[in-house]
């Protein structure tokens, strides 16, 4: 049995063959987006179990054609297939806090499990809701919509709160309706394929894991680039930042599985609890270890503040943002873990940049740094940055690579969307990649007073402007250079790099 069909038939044996998947907040764009394109892409490779009904929820009031033209609007596929998958669908209109609607939505429902095979129901709710209707949301399904019989599941999407105390608010309320084991919170970066390959590359390759410590490495830069801005959306974005968008769960997530010790098994609370150790040992950030800043406009694009949807024109809200976190234990410390990440940007850039100590006693004057480079998006690409005798009668060293770039050397390469493959844990049951309430709880300890002094514009938070489509603040590069980084890159050009005589 190939390892895809061992998980067709782990979607099988954990629901019974039947489920039903409610997607609430079914009219809005993530919904369109992700949600749908996602189930449709399970669909058609054969994951979805063989009774499966998708029933669509939302306030809006629309017909069951608007609503299948509505939410296949992103899917691609032959049409017989995507005319098998609409026949899935379904939908129910109704109010959020009301608990005549969510009966409504039981009924639905149970109609479509009166054949369920053993009398067993299995129920999957995926919440593409904004933060504010969560709790209404979780209570009217814990009253009217939970099943006895069978299992329940609820997908929440981040963002989880905004500091240590509403976070732990939002997760007592949700405890309350649906257990540890039913939650599954959504950090999509979990389930991108790089991200979930940091575990292999570590403990998998025996030099990697002999090396992985203070002792080799200097310093680990996480780096996440956008190219463009709020577009209209400042409003929303105004409320978090890019700290609280992007930092304090996608990237902080990625730097657990960096810097955690090798858990006992793959088991998910195993890694759950290797990840928790670590976040435990990071400190509050300093906001000497900050570097904030905002966009400015340009002749094509506003600047932050003239977002017609920001209220607050003197808002400190950083659009960009690199922090130094420090992990106190005897694997790391002493090295610093940056983390970056920013709007507006030059480019569209997700990648994992490990950089180790010079050699020791240096026998060739131009060696630079070895780096791991782990390229999460675009074009996924694991790469060794190493030095090389230049080719040729030269004894001149040059820095060169050794080169996985996933669509170079893998033929037939399909990889799925983060959402495809988490929604898939969901249906297996498995938790590995999602994050457990004592994570968020570890991770809102590290930001929420450097946040705090953000939110409260405290007379040491200053805000550095950057021009649209630059690499962010000018001091971007003494900041990362004070914690280590040497950014030299000399004779060393990519792709290719010429190595003919010159005069």
């Amino acid at each position: 049995m190939t390892p895809v069909e061992e998980m067709r038939q782990q979607v099988m044996e954990e629901l019974d063959g039947s489920v039903a998947i409610v997607v609430l907040g079914a009219s809005g764009d993530l919904a369109k987006k992700k949600t749908f394109p996602a189930l449709f892409n399970l669909y058609k490779n054969g994951f979805l179990p063989e009774t499966t009904r998708i029933i669509g929820y939302a306030r809006t009031k629309m017909d069951h054609e608007k609503f299948v033209s509505r939410v296949t609007a992103k899917i691609s596929g032959n049409k017989e297939t995507v005319d098998e998958f609409k026949r899935l669908l379904v939908y129910q209109s109704g109010l959020y806090d009301e608990d005549k609607s969510f009966q409504d939505l039981n009924e639905v429902i149970c109609e479509f499990e009166s054949g369920a095979a053993g009398g067993k129901r299995h129920r999957v709710f995926y919440m593409a809701l904004p933060p504010s209707v969560f709790i209404p949301v979780a209570k009217g399904l814990k009253k009217n919509v939970y099943v006895e019989n069978g299992t329940n599941r609820i997908v929440v999407e981040k963002p989880f709160g905004k500091d240590s105390k509403s976070s732990a608010a939002l997760v007592d309320e949700l405890r309350s309706c649906f257990t540890e084991k039913e939650t599954f919170r959504i950090d999509h970066y979990l389930g991108k394929e790089m991200v979930k390959n940091v575990m292999m590359i570590r403990f998998a390759n025996i030099f990697f894991s002999q090396i992985w410590n203070r002792n080799n490495i200097d310093n680990v830069q996480i780096t996440f680039k956008e190219p463009f801005g709020t577009d209209g959306r400042g409003g929303y974005f105004d409320e978090y930042g890019i700290i609280r968008d992007v930092i304090q769960n996608h990237l902080l997530q990625v730097l657990s599985l960096i810097a955690m010790e090798r858990p006992i098994s793959t088991d998910a609370e195993a890694i759950h609890d290797e990840k928790v150790k670590v976040l435990k040992c990071i400190p509050p950030i300093s906001v000497d270890d900050a570097l904030l800043g905002q966009y400015l406009g340009d002749d094509e694009h506003p600047s932050y503040l003239e977002d017609d949807t920001i209220e607050d024109k003197g808002s400190l809200t950083p659009t960009f943002a690199a922090v130094a976190l420090w992990i106190q234990n005897e694997r790391w410390e002493g090295v610093p873990f940056i983390l970056k990440a920013g709007k507006a940007l030059n480019e569209a850039k997700v990648e994992v940049r490990i950089q180790f100590r010079n050699v020791a006693g240096l026998l060739y004057n131009n060696a630079n740094r070895n780096e791991l480079v782990m390229r999460v998006q675009p074009d996924e690409a694991v790469y060794i940055k190493f030095n090389n005798k230049q080719p040729g009668l030269s004894y001149q060293t040059i820095q060169t690579e050794l080169d996985l770039t996933y669509h170079s050397r893998y033929s037939n390469l399909s990889i799925p969307d983060a959402y495809e493959s988490l929604i898939l844990d969901v249906l297996r049951n498995d938790h590995s990649n999602f994050v457990r309430a004592d994570e968020l709880e570890a991770a809102w300890k590290i930001f929420t007073p450097l946040l705090h002094k953000i939110d409260e514009k405290d007379k040491d938070v200053h805000i550095d402007s950057y021009e649209f489509g630059s690499r962010g603040p000018v001091g971007l590069d003494d900041f990362v250079k004070k914690y280590g980084y040497d950014r030299s890159n000399k004779n060393y050009s990519w792709p290719i790099q010429s190595v003919a005589h010159t005069k």
